[in-house]
């Protein structure tokens, strides 16, 4: 496994070795101990995701403010434009994001660490996202961070209008937000 390095250094991009020959391919998508190496973390995954969603669906920006979830995200069908945006008020690199294409090509992952909102616009004609939860969903203290926020500067690759949903539509501007402290 290779790790490639963002502009926020607790957000990382994992890129497995894959094995492949004219019958396939073959890749470890999740191995614990290369992945406590690589970001540090002995925090246990307790759910698994799996979302569908077609060309221009934009999800996020999400985070929970309490039970906050680290997120090992993948692709498995398709094409997504992943973005992290650090809300962790004390860090030096708080109100940044970083964004990189993930795809059932590169077979690239992204760990997201807790104290991020995480989102995602699909670039393909639908894309299959799934990951890994340090933390269970809990809606109550689910929180979402306007999408199109200003003061974030996000360059999120459009070609149409987003499909959003309603609870993105009404995202919270940065000022407005919860944050972790």
């Amino acid at each position: 496994m290779t790790i490639i390095p963002t502009a926020i250094p607790d957000v990382l991009i994992l890129e497995p070795t894959v094995y492949g020959d004219d019958r396939g391919f073959f890749f470890e998508s999740y191995r614990e101990d290369q992945f406590r190496r690589a970001t540090g973390t002995t925090r246990p995954f307790v759910q698994d995701n799996h979302s569908r969603s077609r060309r221009h669906v934009l999800r996020g920006l999400h985070y929970q403010i309490q039970q906050p979830q680290g997120k090992l995200v993948r692709v498995v069908a398709g094409e997504v434009f992943d973005v992290a945006v650090d809300l962790r008020r004390h860090a030096p690199t708080f109100g940044k994001w970083v964004g990189t294409v993930l795809s059932a090509d590169n077979k690239r992952l992204l760990w997201v660490p807790e104290g991020f909102a995480h989102g995602f616009l699909v670039l393909s004609d639908v894309a299959d996202t799934v990951y890994k939860a340090t933390n269970y969903y809990a809606p109550e203290h689910e929180r979402t961070l306007l999408w199109n926020e200003p003061a974030l500067g996000i360059s999120w690759p459009l070609a149409a209008p987003p499909t959003l949903a309603a609870r993105d539509v009404a995202g919270a501007a940065l000022a407005e937000s919860a944050v972790f402290d």
